[in-house]
Formats: C-alpha cells, sequence, structure tokens
C-alpha cells in the first residue's frame, strides 16, 4: 500500500514539467489540425480566380469550368458522413492521415493536369480527402483537449482557421495564379500553383500526424453500415448537385434534371433515416440528433455558412467586375477578413467561459447580419446620363483599341463602403463559429465523436449549396429584370452593342448582388432567432465533459 502511495505521489517539480510537455504537445498538435482544416478550406475558393486561366489553358468549356468548383464540393458534401463515421469504427488519426494523403496525392495530380477529364477526377479524388480529413480534425480535437478553458481556446484557433479559409484562399488564389515560375528551365502556369501547394503541405502534415497525435479506440468488430453508407452518401451528392443546378442560370429551380436530382436526393435520405431506425450498428446513429442543443447547432450552421459564402462569391465579383479590381486586388480587399475573424477568435475563446454560447454566437449573427445590409447599400449611379457617359468611355478605350475597360463603380470608397463591413462580418462569424461548434460536439459520447463531426461538416457544405443557390436565383431575378428596364434607358445611345452590353452588365450585376445580401441579411438572422429561443445550455455545463467523453487532461 505504501509503495504505490509512493509511486503515485510525483515531485512537484516533475509534476509541472509533465502538464508544461503536455501543454506542448497539445499546442503542436492543435497547429497540426489547423493546418490540415485550413488547407481543406482554402481549397473551396483558391481556385476560383484561377477559373479564367484553366478554361483557357486546358481548352475547358464554360459550361464545364463550374465543375472544378463543384466536383470538389460534391465529393466533399457527400462523403463527410462516412468520413466521420470511419474514423470513429478504424481510428481517427489513421483516417486522418489517410485523408490527407489522399489531399495531396490528389493535389498534385491537379497540379499537373494535361486535359479536363484529369483535372475533374483529381478535384473529386481532393474531395474525397477532405471528407476523411475534415471530421477526423474535429473530433481529435473534442477528443484531445479537455472540456473547459484548453478546448475552448483549441476551438476559437480551428474556428478562425476555417472561417479565414475562404478569404484566404481568394488572396492566395488571386498572388499564385499571377506568377509564372520555371522548373528546370520550363515554365509553370501561375494556376497550377494553387493545387501543388498542398502538396507539401498535406504529406507534412500525415507524417507529423504519428508523432503528435493519439490514436482514438478502433471498434473494428463493429461492421459498416453498408446500406446507410450508399443511401447517404448518393443521397447527399444528388441534394447537393441539384441544389448547384438550381443556383445555374442555365438550368434553374424549375428545370426537370434540378428537381429530378434534388427530389431523388431527398428520397434517398429518407430511405436512409429509414435504415438507421433499424439497422444495429447505424452509419449516423439518430441519437446524435436528438439532443436539442446539437440539433439548434446544426440548424444554425446550414443557414450561417450560406450567408458567409454568398459574401465571397457576390462580392469577389463585385470588386472585380464592378469597382475594376485585378485578380490579386480582389484577394488584398478580403485582408481584413482574417485578421478580424483570428481577433474576433481570441475574444470569444475567452468570453465561452463566461457567457452562455446562445448569447455569443446570437449577438454575432445579428452583426453579421449588420454587415450583410451593408453590403446591400453599395450602388452605382444608373441615371441615363451616367449610363451614356460610360458607354462613351467604353467606346473611346474600343476606338484606342486599349483593351481598358471602363467600371462603373470604380469611385466607390473601398476604406468606407467595405472595409469596415468585411471585419464586421469576419467578427460576427468567429463569436459565431466558436460557440456553434462547441455545442455541436457537446456531450458527445467519445465513440460517436467523429459522425457528430461529420454531421457539423455536412450542414455547412449543404447548408451552403442551398444557401447559395437560393441567392444566386434572387440575384440572376434582379439581374434580368434591372437589364430589361436599362436596356430600355440606353436604347438611344448609339453606340456598339458590346459597349452597351458590358456597361449594362455591370449595373445589373450590382443590382442583383446587393439584393442577395438582403435577402442573406435575413437569413443570418433567422438564424439568430432560432438561436436566441432554442440554444440553452449554460456556459458552466459546457465547460463538463459528457459521461461517455474521452479526454486527455
Amino acid at each position: 500500500m505504501t509503495d504505490m502511495t509512493t509511486a503515485d505521489a510525483a515531485p512537484t517539480g516533475e509534476a509541472e514539467a509533465n502538464d508544461t510537455g503536455s501543454t506542448k504537445n497539445l499546442g503542436w498538435a492543435l497547429v497540426l489540425i489547423c493546418m490540415a482544416q485550413l488547407m481543406v478550406v482554402l481549397d473551396s475558393t483558391i481556385a476560383n480566380i484561377a477559373l479564367p486561366f484553366i478554361g483557357k489553358d486546358l481548352n475547358v468549356s464554360s459550361g464545364n469550368l463550374q465543375w472544378v468548383v463543384t466536383g470538389y464540393a460534391l465529393a466533399f458534401g457527400g462523403l463527410l458522413l462516412l468520413g466521420g463515421r470511419l474514423g470513429d469504427l478504424y481510428g481517427r488519426r489513421r483516417v486522418f492521415m489517410i485523408g490527407l494523403t489522399i489531399f495531396a496525392v490528389a493535389s498534385g495530380l491537379g497540379g499537373l493536369a494535361e486535359n479536363e477529364g484529369m483535372l475533374l477526377a483529381s478535384r473529386g479524388l481532393q474531395g474525397l480527402g477532405a471528407a476523411l480529413a475534415a471530421p477526423a480534425a474535429l473530433a481529435l480535437i473534442t477528443t484531445t483537449f479537455p472540456a473547459g478553458p484548453r478546448r475552448n481556446q483549441a476551438f476559437s484557433v480551428y474556428a478562425a482557421m476555417s472561417g479565414v479559409g475562404a478569404a484566404i484562399g481568394l488572396l492566395l488564389g488571386g498572388w499564385l495564379t499571377g506568377l509564372t515560375p520555371s522548373f528546370f528551365g520550363a515554365d509553370i502556369e501561375g494556376w497550377r500553383l494553387t493545387f501543388l501547394i498542398n502538396v507539401p503541405i498535406g504529406l507534412v502534415a500525415a507524417f507529423a500526424a504519428p508523432k503528435l497525435l493519439k490514436e482514438s479506440a478502433t471498434n473494428r468488430g463493429v461492421a459498416l453500415d453498408l446500406p446507410g453508407a450508399v443511401t447517404g452518401t448518393l443521397g447527399l451528392v444528388s441534394l447537393v448537385y441539384g441544389i448547384t443546378r438550381a443556383g445555374d442560370e442555365r438550368y434553374g429551380w424549375g428545370n426537370g434534371g434540378t428537381l429530378g436530382f434534388i427530389l431523388t436526393g431527398v428520397a434517398l435520405l429518407a430511405a436512409f433515416v429509414t435504415i438507421e431506425r433499424q439497422v444495429t450498428n447505424p452509419l449516423l446513429p439518430l441519437r446524435i440528433l436528438a439532443n436539442r442543443t446539437r440539433a439548434t447547432a446544426f440548424i444554425a450552421m446550414m443557414i450561417v455558412p450560406a450567408a458567409m459564402f454568398a459574401m465571397f462569391f457576390f462580392l469577389s465579383q463585385f470588386v472585380q467586375n464592378v469597382m475594376g479590381y485585378s485578380p490579386l486586388q480582389a484577394g488584398l480587399a478580403f485582408l481584413p477578413f482574417p485578421f478580424a475573424m483570428v481577433i474576433g477568435a481570441t475574444i470569444s475563446s475567452k468570453l465561452m467561459n463566461r457567457l452562455d454560447p446562445r448569447f455569443l454566437a446570437g449577438t454575432g449573427t445579428l452583426l453579421a447580419g449588420v454587415a450583410l445590409l451593408n453590403f446591400h447599400r453599395l450602388s452605382v449611379d444608373t441615371s441615363a446620363a451616367s449610363l451614356k457617359a460610360g458607354i462613351d468611355a467604353q467606346v473611346a478605350n474600343f476606338a484606342a483599341n486599349n483593351g481598358d475597360l471602363v467600371h462603373i463603380g470604380s469611385d466607390i470608397n473601398y476604406w468606407t463602403s467595405i472595409f469596415p463591413f468585411i471585419a464586421l462580418m469576419a467578427f460576427g462569424m468567429s463569436l459565431t463559429f466558436i460557440p456553434l461548434t462547441l455545442s455541436a460536439v457537446h456531450h458527445v459520447e467519445e465513440a460517436d465523436s467523429g459522425i457528430a463531426s461529420g454531421v457539423l461538416n455536412t450542414m455547412q457544405q449543404v447548408g451552403g449549396a442551398l444557401g447559395l443557390a437560393t441567392l444566386a436565383t434572387i440575384a440572376q431575378h434582379y439581374f434580368t429584370q434591372t437589364h430589361d428596364r436599362l436596356a430600355d434607358v440606353v436604347s438611344s445611345v448609339q453606340a456598339p452593342g458590346a459597349a452597351k452590353e458590358l456597361i449594362l452588365g455591370q449595373a445589373s450585376f450590382t443590382e442583383g448582388g446587393t439584393n442577395a445580401f438582403l435577402v442573406g441579411a435575413f437569413m443570418i438572422w433567422t438564424a439568430s432567432l432560432v438561436l436566441w429561443i432554442f440554444l440553452d445550455v449554460s456556459h458552466e455545463e459546457m465547460a463538463t465533459d459528457g459521461p461517455g467523453a474521452v479526454a486527455a487532461h
């Protein structure tokens, strides 16, 4: 008895050293996880600015060019539930490493692609890698960091990486696309670097994982729910694709193919739920959705990212097409977003120890809505005189053969009209994402943490696709309406049709995009209302581990 007591009692200095080492290891583990998360998230936007260059170099039609983005989103969103459950069954670190390796290899294939087929296949493979790595990354934070301040700090960094990834993707994409480096005497197109940059990052992260992350318990004796995996995956892919088609002006919501994919997706997901109710070891244990706190967080996470994606989607086009920014300048315009996100995440992680999640997330969504409302106020002069002046200036440029385009929003002041509201949007998102992410995995049993993370990521992907498609439809409606109205205004102007169309297109896009911002503001305020009413978990409870949770203390 005495020996046992002596063995268990460590000297104070040794205990402090162990705690310091543990904290250091936790810090490096968080760096690794967030590096992987940043890589996965920024890849959703990094290729956007490079699309015109990709289309030109690989001779990809404009119709198929969207698949560079859509292919990644479909594979990522459709396989997230499966990826999360595989981590629970076969080890999260193992699945995390496999996902990172697949992502890195696929990125290399994309960067070396010589034709359209090879590029699109690589994007689908990237989506698969991301679907394996992302849920495992979130689950590893949940099971590695103890509830309370340490977990709050870890999630603040994770959420910041999730939020800034899109902005960094635009900035990095704009910079890399403009480069023309030479390797072994051969020039490399800049757009290829947007893919190749992931290769060393992904491989280094996969190599470092065994040294910094502990493997979770495996459940290899539990059979994978194959019927659930097939119906769930195909249902999500069909639904996300149908929603994406709905936001494409070539198809729209009334298109037969669009409705067919959406209805097929809904039917398959209904079958999926039926299967999950009956099987012994379901892919998605429905108890994950039964908890009120998690259900509220999941619902809000379907709405909130849609509004944020809309800001990047419409505002990045607005600053280039209407204000005249270059791709690199457009990326730099979003630079306030990551800085404000980091500041907000730091504040949010500290406030999580004192305030309930509803106050933080509810306030964050209110602020983000205010930012979108101010983007709605962006405008250009569409008077007959102003439009005629713009058309005349464009005609003069055509005559001079200098290739310059007139931008009717070039007089908009970035520092007063855009900068403060990008920062406000980022700050609001950081106040929102951290408490919502913590709430989504709150008191989840350790064995289910991977699938809970997969559900959260799935809600973000499906909600983002649905919201963006809805807002794109609204923007297209106002674009068409404004274009028809202003076409009558400039019909008397004697000028080539190309000059008229350029100016009319900018004015019409402004009207469409700003109305999308207005609807996006009300979308995010709807999420705010849901949070204020239904998210009732206290910050004291958030600082405790659930009965089945396992965390390193």
